[in-house]
C-alpha cells in the first residue's frame, strides 16, 4: 500500500515550524510498513531539496529514513501525482477543494486523511487506523 505524505502540518508544525511531537516514531512506522511518496510543495520531481529542507528539523537517523521516501512530480494539483490504480492513503493537513473534488471523482475521497497535529494523540490514532487498513 502506498502512502502519499505532505510535510508542513503533517511532519512539521505549521506555525513556527518544528518537528511535531513523536514525528520520528511516525516516520519510522510509515517507512517500515508502506511504500511512501512525497506529496508536498517541497518535492516536485526531486527529493534532494526536500531532504535538505528537513535536515534542519530531524536528526541523522530520521533523515536516513526520510531518504527512503520516493519523489513525486506534479504541476497544479497534488492529485496529479497519485496512482489511482493502487491502494493508497494521502496524508495532508490542508488539501485544496479542487484536489478533494478529484478524489471524489475517482470515488476515493476516503483515501484522504486530513492530519491535525493539534488533536490529542494524532499520530497514535493514525498508526492504529493505518495498521487496521493495511491488514484488510
Amino acid at each position: 500500500m502506498k502512502i502519499y505524505l505532505d510535510i508542513d502540518g503533517v511532519l512539521l508544525t505549521s506555525k513556527n515550524p518544528k518537528a511535531a511531537f513523536d514525528a520520528e516514531l511516525f516516520i519510522d512506522f510509515l517507512v517500515k510498513m508502506f511504500d511512501c511518496f512525497w506529496l508536498t510543495t517541497h518535492c516536485k520531481g526531486d527529493s534532494k531539496p526536500t531532504i535538505g529542507y528537513l535536515e534542519q528539523y530531524f536528526n541523522d537517523a530520521t533523515i536516513d529514513k526520510l531518504k527512503q521516501i520516493k519523489e513525486t512530480n506534479w504541476d497544479t494539483l497534488k492529485t496529479e501525482a497519485i496512482d489511482f490504480n493502487s491502494e493508497f492513503f494521502w496524508l495532508d493537513d490542508n488539501p485544496f477543494k479542487s484536489e478533494i473534488k478529484v478524489l471524489e471523482d475517482f470515488g476515493m475521497k476516503d483515501r484522504l486523511i486530513t492530519v491535525d497535529l493539534s488533536r490529542e494523540n494524532e499520530y497514535d490514532n493514525l498508526i492504529s487506523f493505518l495498521k487496521d487498513k493495511r491488514h484488510k
